[in-house]
């Protein structure tokens, strides 16, 4: 196991020496073709929306408020309790929903949406079906569901779209005319009531839940080979208020708030008041109002995982949706492909500039956080004031991942260079050269951490070969206050390789004749003093690894004040 990681440790000093920085333009390089691959054929970084919009949309400051003219009128299981002794186990007899239906129409409500299937006659009470549908016939504001089975199921249905009334096909050619009709069977479920359907009020409620099992968005239309099936939202919705926009075939809803936010009443409570002489409840409680007859019960099963909860009514989804159909503030997400690329590669391009000109690393961390930080925080705005939602979850994870790669690339690269100090990496050879050279700063006060980052990072940005600079400060405690602002860069390389002796011999010559563009690049103050002396030695696993390096560093700094070299002035 060491063996291996000595093996690797030398592979990556090897690698670094060859890439040097350009390791981060070619990860940069690599990120922008998966970006383009992934706008264009994979498509998803651009749906990577879902935890971060669920976040964002159920701890908004801002909540839109719920439409006070829809009413929710709720078979709960208080309803089912207190009918039973009358009219049994659901479901009831469909004379309940007649002369409920006939109660509330004296009120004039705008709407009452059915969120129950009707879907097949009560063989046991055929008398109140007929009831039921003269009922539905003499009204003009009744709406009923229809649910759209999988398409799988296709081939076993004998109805096609156009015995649906109300149904319109909109396939047309490049031209606009429109095309013949195709007559497939489609899957779906009708209401029973011959009524209903001839009311042409129809509309489907299918809820769709994404791959998490999480709803988030309503299918407001089913496009069946050209001919169109109008959810119940839109349908109710264009017909309290007729909106000239169109609508988007999936509809990413704008929620009002927690589970129960909308007007609830008990079924039991209404249509018991209904029935008796002595009336407690407002003759105009349903006045011009949207009232939604279904079911929060958990025996009747319509409760679903929604971004505001985990158990969320089925019938206040259906609300909700209608609720944004009317006022069309369902939310608009700025997802397009254009956008995400651009988006993506900009926080790509500007992470691989910062690594690229060696930023101090603890100033990339803080302004990478800050960023993402910054954007997250313009999207929740956002999202708050308007009804768009900035889906920029994917670009960020790009970014998240470039920089996370090219931290570890870094972070690799110092363990490797560690470990090929502290190890004899060759064997049977005596060991590592090490090239050092401290650099003396005199000030006439002591410079702050970032006035040295800067020198340093300015240091870093003239070396050419693999090295690393430190810094030691002249306000430390003890002895080490008495050498001053210092600067120690040192270069290690194999002992026996000369053309790497000759490169790193190089850098460390430019790096000196340098020195003084690097200060007044920092705007050091005129007068300053500086020196430097290049000292070279070996380490090797004969002795302690500690012990070698402060004899090295001893040696260095004796030769910096024992040599007669004349201090570099820089005005």
């Amino acid at each position: 196991m060491i063996k291996l990681k000595l093996i690797i440790s030398q592979w990556l000093i090897s690698m670094t020496r060859k890439l040097s920085n350009n390791f981060y333009l070619y990860l940069c390089a690599l990120l922008t073709l998966l970006v383009l691959l992934d706008a264009n054929v994979f498509q998803v970084g651009q749906n990577m929306r879902d935890r971060a919009f669920d976040l964002m949309v159920k701890n908004r400051i801002v909540m839109p408020k719920a439409d006070p003219d829809i009413v929710i009128v709720d078979i709960n299981e208080a309803s089912l309790s207190a009918m039973a002794k009358d009219y049994g186990r659901w479901p009831w007899p469909r004379q309940v929903f007649g002369e409920f239906i006939e109660n509330i129409e004296a009120q004039k409500p705008k709407a009452v949406v059915f969120d129950i299937l009707f879907s097949d006659a009560d063989v046991y009470n055929p008398d109140s079906d007929t009831y039921f549908n003269d009922v539905i016939a003499g009204t003009d504001n009744t709406f009923f569901p229809m649910l759209r089975l999988a398409e799988a199921s296709d081939h076993l249905s004998k109805i096609t779209p156009d015995m649906i009334p109300g149904i319109h096909y909109s396939a047309t050619d490049a031209n606009g005319v429109a095309m013949p009709q195709p007559k497939s069977p489609i899957a779906i479920v009708l209401p029973h009531f011959e009524a209903a359907l001839n009311s042409k009020r129809l509309g489907t409620h299918n809820i769709y839940a994404d791959a998490d099992g999480i709803t988030r968005e309503y299918r407001l239309w089913h496009d069946e080979k050209g001919w169109l099936l109008p959810s119940l939202p839109l349908a109710v919705g264009n017909f309290v208020q007729m909106n000239s926009m169109p609508p988007p075939q999936n509809m990413l809803i704008n929620w009002r708030g927690k589970p129960f936010t909308y007007l609830y009443t008990t079924f039991s409570d209404v249509y018991t008041d209904m029935s008796s002489k002595v009336k407690q409840r407002a003759p105009n409680e349903f006045t011009n109002k949207i009232v939604i007859i279904g079911s929060t019960a958990p025996s009747l099963f319509d409760i679903k995982a929604t971004a505001m909860a985990k158990e969320y009514p089925g019938v206040e989804i259906l609300a909700t949706a209608i609720d944004n159909v009317k006022h069309v503030d369902y939310l608009h997400v700025w997802r397009g492909k254009t956008p995400y690329i651009l988006m993506s590669l900009l926080l790509i391009w500007v992470t691989a500039l910062v690594f690229y000109r060696n930023v101090d690393r603890d100033k990339v961390t803080t302004m990478f956080s800050s960023s993402q930080i910054i954007l997250l925080s313009i999207s929740y705005l956002v999202l708050n004031f308007t009804n768009v939602y900035l889906d920029i979850t994917g670009p960020i994870t790009w970014a998240v991942m470039y920089f996370s790669v090219a931290k570890i690339y870094a972070l690799a690269n110092d363990r490797a260079m560690q470990r090929l100090l502290a190890n004899d990496i060759e064997a049977g050879k005596k060991g590592t050269a090490i090239l050092l050279m401290p650099i003396m700063i005199a000030s006439e006060e002591a410079l702050p951490d970032g006035m040295l980052k800067k020198i340093q990072h300015q240091i870093q940005q003239r070396c050419t070969m693999p090295t690393t600079v430190e810094f030691l400060k002249g306000t430390q405690s003890g002895v080490w206050g008495l050498f001053g602002d210092m600067m120690v860069v040192s270069w290690a390389y194999p002992h026996d390789d000369e053309a790497e002796a000759e490169k790193i011999k190089h850098d460390a010559s430019q790096l000196g004749l340098q020195l003084k563009a690097a200060l007044q690049h920092v705007g050091m103050p005129s007068g300053t003093d500086v020196r430097y002396v290049h000292h070279n030695g070996v380490l090797n696993t004969e002795k302690p690894l500690d012990s070698q390096w402060r004899s090295l560093f001893a040696q260095a700094i004796i030769k910096l004040d024992v040599l007669e070299k004349e201090p570099q002035h820089y005005e």
